[in-house]
């Protein structure tokens, strides 16, 4: 399903690749951005459940991120946070992928963004405890891809680049603090005079 990044460049103003971490299945998914009009390049998984090694696991997550950075070329890379879950075992490898798909995008000098899975949700259907199969839903007719990936991950993965669009499409949504004078002079357009 990918398209390589020299043919998808040739409109747009910024490709984004959003991941979803996981030790065992790793989705993703790539955008390109042009205007306020979003286009699929690629969405997919990395299965990772036959490797029996954490460190192999953490190693393919690192060389498939690059691979993906170099396929793709994204000017930002979007990740979904680890949600806080009871087995502290399983929290500790999951933060690993993470920081190790960050290190892969931080290596190729694209700005990393993240975002809570909740937030993502939030994002693409409205609602922050959506299902994941929900989540595909609107990303489906959002996006209008043909062939459903076999695993939700990879619609997950594509949500974190989605989530991130959105997030960034509106200058006043992605204010970090209410300084208006900050967002008066860098929105000039946006407010009228007296």
């Amino acid at each position: 399903m990918a398209i390589p990044a020299n043919d998808s460049r040739r409109n747009n103003d910024r490709i984004i690749l959003g991941v979803d971490p996981g030790t065992n299945i790793l989705g993703f998914g790539v955008i390109a951005v042009s205007g306020n009009a979003i286009r699929l390049l690629d969405m997919g998984v990395l299965k990772l459940d036959k490797i029996a090694d954490h460190p192999q696991k953490l190693q393919r997550i690192f060389r498939e991120v690059e691979r993906l950075a170099e396929l793709h070329l994204p000017d930002e890379f979007a990740i979904e946070a680890p949600f806080f879950g009871k087995n502290v075992q399983s929290m500790l490898k999951l933060g690993r992928a993470q920081g190790v798909a960050i290190a892969a995008s931080i290596n190729r000098n694209i700005p990393v963004f993240e975002y809570s899975p909740r937030k993502i949700k939030q994002s693409i259907t409205g609602n922050g405890n959506a299902s994941k199969e929900q989540v595909a839903a609107m990303l489906h007719n959002l996006l209008k891809f043909q062939e459903k990936p076999e695993y939700l991950d990879a619609t997950d993965g594509l949500a974190v680049a989605v989530c991130h669009f959105f997030q960034n499409k509106m200058p006043a949504a992605t204010a970090k603090s209410k300084d208006w004078g900050a967002f008066i002079k860098n929105n000039p357009g946006r407010v009228k005079g007296s």
